[in-house]
């Protein structure tokens, strides 16, 4: 065991940069809502569940409900947390703080992404997401309710 000497110096004189992160799984006839990133931002053409950084003083579902505005048009109502992460971006760490959407006003629109796409949860797999989101990917699936293995009998409508 380790310890550090009172007057030691920390071996990192930065410290880490976190960013608050929320995002919303949208559902609609057993599909969820996914945005791709616009070309001038980081992670560009990635897939994404929308959402957004949570601003000083907000709450998490105060930040989501208006990220949803903001990016899709839409008023919505946050429900429960269905699922919390965190990943590092070089030195830089996002928690990301995923979020129901219970119910939501207006047809969501892609004022942000380049587009907006409602695909079956397990389609997830074959798109190009955000490593945050890959690595957690089985998690993902459960907080949305995907199934293993699923009946092709699911998937008609």
């Amino acid at each position: 065991m380790s310890t550090t000497a009172p007057n030691a110096k920390p071996r990192r004189t930065r410290k880490n940069h976190w960013i608050p992160v929320v995002a919303g799984f949208l559902r609609k006839d057993g599909r969820i809502l996914i945005g791709q990133r616009p070309e001038n931002n980081t992670l560009a053409g990635q897939w994404e569940f929308p959402g957004g950084k949570v601003e000083l003083g907000e709450s998490p579902e105060e930040a989501l409900a208006r990220e949803l505005r903001e990016e899709l048009g839409i008023e919505a109502t946050v429900g429960e947390l269905k699922l919390a992460c965190t990943h590092t971006y070089g030195d830089v760490g996002i928690m990301i703080l995923f979020f129901e959407i219970l119910f939501w006003k207006g047809e969501p629109k892609a004022k942000h992404h380049m587009m907006l796409e409602w695909i079956y949860p397990e389609e997830l797999r074959d798109r190009q997401i955000p490593e945050a989101n890959r690595k957690i990917l089985d998690r993902i699936e459960k907080a949305i309710g995907v199934q293993w293995p699923k009946s092709s009998s699911s998937r008609k409508g």
